[in-house]
């Protein structure tokens, strides 16, 4: 958990130089297996409807900022409707 934390910060720190895969790795783990991956595009499924959306794509290897900041958004939400 703690290099997880690590990564998260990371993101907080630099959300415009975020590997894509590293995303991936984070998305996997919050929100399990995304229900769409075979396009551009890979979509999770969240506890919510509407935004903060979770959908990511892959830009040459990197994440785009702005879905970087999504993914930030849905994990807060998420660990607050959790407890955390």
């Amino acid at each position: 958990m703690d290099k997880l934390n690590e990564i998260l910060k990371a993101f907080r720190n630099s959300p415009t130089n975020v590997k894509f895969t590293e995303l991936c790795k984070v998305c996997d783990h919050y929100f399990g297996k995304p229900r769409q991956s075979g396009t551009s595009h890979r979509v999770y499924k969240t506890p919510w409807q509407g935004d903060p959306r979770v959908n990511i794509q892959n830009s040459k290897g990197k994440a785009k900022a702005y879905q970087v900041r999504q993914v930030l958004r849905a994990i807060e939400r998420l660990e607050v409707e959790n407890g955390n």
